[in-house]
């Protein structure tokens, strides 16, 4: 098994600079990640810096609260696939979702799909914030919506994934989406924990320290 490739190496820090997406991107390169995970106004950087090889470029949309209208998401997914980007990482209406309002939700998932065209799809629920009837809902209703992942966490919140949430997500999609861990995972173990529950991709800065089997102690 190729663990550097389940990997989006992520840097979404507001203070991020220029030097640190250089070094993001180098990174990625030296280890064969699968994609770097980067705020959109680094998209079109990041996606030169990457430039012939086979690491791809995400772009996270409506992060990290996911409480924008779904036309200011489907701007920035537009926006995101122009400048090069290779997969969006959208966060779900939690409100909408709290509010049972399952209509709006659906609608917003499948307007950013439809503005991806024929990019991967992620869809950020933020589990941490969410009962278990409601993680099972929001996947539900991503697989209603044709995305391609149902993912765990923004890693900007009280808490990222875990091992249940994995496997209820990996459970309920029922091979109709893929999951993708994010947040909170900081070594191989943990990393090995959550592929074991289900898990395709996994969102960490952690990367580097992952695939040496080193800690990760600090970030995403």
């Amino acid at each position: 098994m190729k663990l550097n490739k389940y990997i989006d190496h992520t840097l979404l820090k507001p203070e991020a600079t220029k030097a640190q997406i250089v070094k993001l991107c180098d990174e990625a390169k030296e280890h064969d990640f699968a994609t770097v995970c980067v705020n959109s106004f680094w998209t079109k950087f990041a996606k030169t810096q990457l430039k012939g090889t086979n690491v791809g470029v995400t772009t996270v949309i409506g992060f990290p609260l996911g409480a924008c209208s779904t036309a200011t998401k489907v701007f920035e997914t537009t926006q995101a696939i122009a400048d090069g980007s290779d997969e969006i990482d959208m966060v779900v209406n939690i409100g909408a979702l709290k509010d049972q309002d399952y209509q709006t939700v659906l609608a917003d998932m499948q307007a950013v799909k439809q503005a991806a065209k024929n990019k991967i799809v992620k869809c950020i629920m933020e589990n941490c914030l969410l009962s278990k009837t409601e993680i099972v809902k929001a996947c539900e209703l991503a697989v209603e919506a044709g995305l391609d992942y149902v993912k765990t966490s923004t890693g900007f919140n009280s808490s990222g994934a875990t091992v249940e949430d994995v496997a209820l997500m990996f459970k309920t999609v029922n091979g109709k989406a893929l999951v993708k861990a994010a947040g909170g995972v900081r070594n191989h173990q943990d990393a090995m924990a959550m592929i074991d529950a289900g898990a395709n991709r996994l969102g960490t800065s952690g990367g580097v320290a992952i695939v040496k089997g080193e800690d990760h102690n600090q970030g995403y």
